[in-house]
């Protein structure tokens, strides 16, 4: 009986096997991940902007370390090493005598197979003439075709090979280990015993617990949990923060401790920088005791931070450092907005303390703006450009021009933009234009609705209110290109008004234009009278005088009744003998009823339209939902214009809805991280709980531009919930329908007892 056996691979074969498999698995997904992309590709990027951004300091960065850089040389050299050990395994592998295959005595003997006996004699003897040993041949090859020989000529080994594929009979499974057999040798015992424990109770408990430590001390966006909690507890306790004591807060953040990060720095020659940055900027709160505040990190960190906003030059130490605090300042100040949010969700639904005033958020947003750029709060945001500065805005801010926002420099015509930007050259002037209109202009649009509920424009107390809003973004080119576009000349002017005064004539001339225009109004009219009971049919004259909807009821009432006079003429000539009390049908009441019908008609058709249009905007706003569930979008939008900002950074937006009478958060800020063209947002939160008008304003703000905000106003106008019905028309069952359904049971059960009767 065939057994089994399991055996170390003393000649190595196996062994080669599983290390070009080991290999592979390494070497193939890490090329695929790690090899360095194109650098081409981030050339040419880096080219098609530099007309725009390429006085950035993030820019001038890039340029410097893909310049530098050697890391994706160490890549590629390291990836191609490994695919040479690889090939070089795979070579190996190629030229190993296979030591398993499928035994063939045909194959030995050199017959096809089904050879008969006869060609069986006649090959053996003459390979047994040239291989015998006693002929100079050699033996084992001579062994071989003896075999094959007595294989095919002897009927119980024939039956043998037929059966297990060997002349002998079934032999032994034989399993292959791939490692080698000098492992388990008693000799190498204590050294093979040694590696183990070291490997998997000293290396891997060590790593494994090393990264469990440093994970555990971060949140969901790398935020450390310390730094979370830090927030949480100043804003609780400050609910009304204004700007200075931000800053602070947000430079008491432990990234900027070297205890608790590794990246942070305190330099011996920071005892004489910082002192003197702090007397060149003034009244920073230096003597301030409260812990945090008060520790070397935070106060550098602080001093940095502020040095930064001023545009003050600072050492080479110090501006490393500098640029390592500003570029964790964007994401460390989207943390504290968490932070406001979610103290303001506690707030509304616990009670018992105050939530952060919208002042607060608001500025944390801004001054994400304000570090992105690299300004004051107090300064004017056209110093966002390039070769602007300080004594250049009094030409802008003159009583002849007025500039003090971007708006304004873009609504100005070309000529009187060149007149008050003569001190720039045309160079500087083509640049600054270039980078004026690469900024985004944003139009927004809100749509305000109740989702899931039968009247969605029906806004009640306690309902769940969404706002959808669309926003667009555009560059600022397009907009001064158009507004160019459309100042026409003089002449084209006068040639628009006498043009347009022909169209007016013509419109007034054709009266049953407005017929279609105004259907809707007329229909509308129509419903409120109908709703209204009427004591006596009212005549075609008072009709007319109702309706004040710019001669469109009166055309239609004139129509009616030319129609009603030619069915008149067309019953008389049919019917002459048709008496007078049947002519008095046609009177003036009955022609207001048929038009009253056909009203409601109109109506219902009308409102049928309305919920087929409403039905199926309720299906595209769920597919769009759907859609934007399963998709995941690139946050990669545009690239931010920063002249002072030490990497590149992504256009993103805050958008929400505030009351700002009472300085409260409406719905929670959606951070908009996803604007390359289009976005549609929708910000949800529950109405009022009582009825009245109330003014909210959906804002949009962005995080690295200052004076590009957008407010609009949202009027809100709540009404008294619906009472639940007790009894709704739905489980209205008639009693006929009752009176069948126990009819068809009993019928039931009849036919059942009369089954079970049969069968006994």
């Amino acid at each position: 009986m065939a057994g089994q056996q399991f055996q170390y691979d003393d000649s190595g074969n196996t062994f080669f096997y599983f290390l070009t498999s080991f290999v592979g698995l390494i070497v193939i997904p890490a090329t695929y991940y790690l090899w360095p992309r194109d650098q081409n590709a981030e050339q040419l990027r880096l080219k098609s902007l530099r007309r725009v951004h390429g006085r950035c300091l993030w820019y001038r960065l890039r340029l410097m370390k893909s310049q530098q850089s050697i890391v994706p040389t160490l890549k590629k050299a390291a990836l191609l090493f490994g695919w040479a050990v690889f090939l070089l395994l795979a070579y190996k592998v190629s030229k190993l005598d296979r030591e398993y295959q499928e035994y063939n005595p045909y194959e030995v003997l050199n017959l096809d197979p089904g050879a008969s006996l006869s060609e069986i004699k006649k090959q053996y003897r003459v390979l047994s003439l040239k291989f015998h040993p006693d002929k100079g041949g050699d033996e084992a090859t001579f062994m071989r075709i003896a075999k094959a020989y007595a294989a095919l000529t002897n009927e119980q080994s024939r039956q043998n090979w037929e059966m297990y594929g060997n002349p002998d009979g079934p032999g032994a499974t034989s399993f292959g280990i791939a490692l080698p057999a000098w492992i388990v040798d008693q000799k190498n015992s204590m050294l093979v015993l040694l590696v183990y424990g070291l490997a998997f109770m000293v290396i891997l408990p060590v790593v494994v617990g090393t990264w469990w430590y440093r994970s555990i001390r971060y949140s969901g966006d790398q935020i450390l949990i310390n730094t979370t909690q830090l927030f949480m507890h100043f804003m609780y306790k400050t609910p009304n923060m204004n700007m200075k004591r931000l800053a602070m807060v947000l430079t008491a953040a432990f990234e900027f401790d070297p205890r608790s990060n590794k990246e942070a720095t305190i330099r011996p020659t920071d005892n004489i920088e910082v002192p003197q940055l702090i007397r060149e900027l003034g009244n920073i709160n230096v003597k301030k005791k409260e812990p945090p505040f008060c520790y070397p990190y935070s106060l550098k960190a602080r001093v940095l931070v502020l040095a930064h906003l001023a545009r003050m030059e600072v050492s080479e130490d110090l501006e490393e450092d500098q640029r390592f605090v500003v570029r964790k300042s964007p994401a460390l100040l989207q943390e504290m907005v968490n932070v406001g949010c979610q103290l303001t969700m506690m707030a509304n639904s616990r009670g018992g303390f105050h939530a952060p005033r919208l002042v607060s958020i608001e500025n944390c947003m801004k001054l994400t703006q304000m570090i992105v750029q690299g300004l004051q709060e107090s300064k004017s945001p056209l110093l966002q450009l390039p070769h602007f500065e300080e004594e250049h805005l009094r030409y802008c801010i003159s009583k002849k021009y007025k500039v003090r926002s971007l708006q304004d420099l873009v609504s100005l015509k070309d000529s009187d933009r060149r007149s008050m930007l003569r001190f720039l050259g045309e160079e500087k002037y083509d640049e600054v234009m270039a980078v004026l209109g690469s900024f985004p202009h944003i139009t927004m649009e809100t749509k305000l609705q109740v989702l899931d509920d039968e009247d969605s424009n029906n806004i009640t107390a306690g309902s769940i209110v969404t706002v959808t809003v669309t926003l667009t973004r555009k560059r600022m080119a397009e907009v001064f290109e158009k507004e160019q576009e459309a100042t026409p000349c003089p002449g084209e002017e006068a040639a628009n008004t006498e043009e347009g005064q022909g169209d007016l004539n013509k419109t007034k001339t054709k009266v049953w234009q407005n017929k279609s225009k105004g259907a809707k109004k007329t229909a509308k009219s129509k419903k409120k009278k109908l709703t209204k009971k009427k004591a006596t049919p009212a005549p075609a004259k008072a009709k007319q005088a109702n309706g004040n909807v710019a001669g469109n009821e009166v055309v239609a009432a004139a129509a009616a009744a030319a129609a009603a006079k030619e069915e008149e003429e067309e019953g008389s000539d049919k019917a002459s003998e048709s008496d007078e009390g049947e002519a008095n049908k046609d009177s003036p009441s009955e022609r207001d009823e048929e038009s009253d019908k056909q009203s409601d008609t109109e109506v219902d058709e009308i409102a049928g339209d309305d919920e087929e249009q409403e039905w199926e905007a309720l299906q595209q706003s769920i597919q769009r939902r759907e859609r934007a569930l399963l998709e995941t979008k690139s946050k990669v939008t545009h690239p931010v214009y920063s002249l002072y900002f030490p990497e590149e950074k992504q256009e993103w937006w805050w958008l929400y809805i505030a009351d700002r009478r009472e300085q409260t958060l409406v719905s929670m800020p959606y951070h908009v991280c996803t604007l390359k063209d289009t976005e549609e947002v929708e910000l949800k939160f529950p109405a009022p709980s009582k009825t009245g008008n109330y003014q909210y304003s959906v804002i949009l703000r962005s995080d690295s531009y200052l004076g590009l905000d957008q407010i609009k106003p949202l009027k809100l106008e709540v009404h008294e919930a619906k009472a639940m019905l007790d009894n709704h028309p739905q489980w209205d069952i008639p009693d006929t329908e009752e009176e069948d359904e126990e009819q068809e049971d009993s019928d039931g059960i009849e036919e059942s007892e009369d089954d079970d009767e049969d069968n006994d």
